[in-house]
């Protein structure tokens, strides 16, 4: 392997790791610290609701450049191939259905949940709150459980990317 294709490797190697560290360690931080320190916090469920909303449109802005980022560091990795450098099926598949996922979120889920939070945050009447709450956590409750399927799946791929690295070394030796 030449100079230059090595230190390509090894940039697009360490940003995939760096990548995965923010999409993964980022959720880790939301649900560990940011999601119970707003709530022991904030005064209202209100002003709480609105600071997570917000605070996760920012956490899945950065998921989709991470995506981008691990696209193109994917790529890259796809055309130098060799031993341990290529992909495998499997790192392919936990990729795509993390992205699928995150899409699903991002594109969709988010912004319709965000939707029917406002509108329960702005019904007076406190029956029509009660109900424009319930479709709200009606639909927040999947969107939850696709962010720790998405969890789940980024650790594993870091699991993954992890053995490679082991048995790799261990062949080396």
């Amino acid at each position: 392997m030449s100079r230059r294709a090595h230190w390509l490797l090894t940039v697009c190697l360490t940003l995939e790791w760096l990548g995965l560290g923010v999409w993964v360690g980022g959720m880790i931080v939301l649900i560990g610290a940011v999601i119970p320190a707003v709530f022991n916090t904030f005064g209202g469920q209100d002003q709480g609701g609105f600071f997570l909303t917000r605070t996760f449109e920012g956490y899945n802005r950065l998921v989709m450049v991470v995506m981008l980022l691990l696209a193109l560091v994917a790529v890259v990795r796809w055309r130098q191939g060799g031993d341990g450098i290529g992909l495998s099926r499997l790192e392919i598949v936990l990729f795509v259905l993390m992205c699928a996922i995150a899409g699903t979120i991002v594109l969709f889920l988010h912004p319709w949940a965000a939707r029917l939070q406002a509108e329960a945050f702005a019904e007076k009447d406190e029956q029509a709150r009660k109900a424009a709450f319930e479709a709200f956590f009606q639909l927040h409750m999947p969107v939850r459980s696709l962010y720790m399927v998405n969890l789940g799946l980024g650790i594993t791929l870091l699991v993954v990317k992890t053995r490679r690295l082991l048995r790799r070394e261990e062949v080396q030796s």
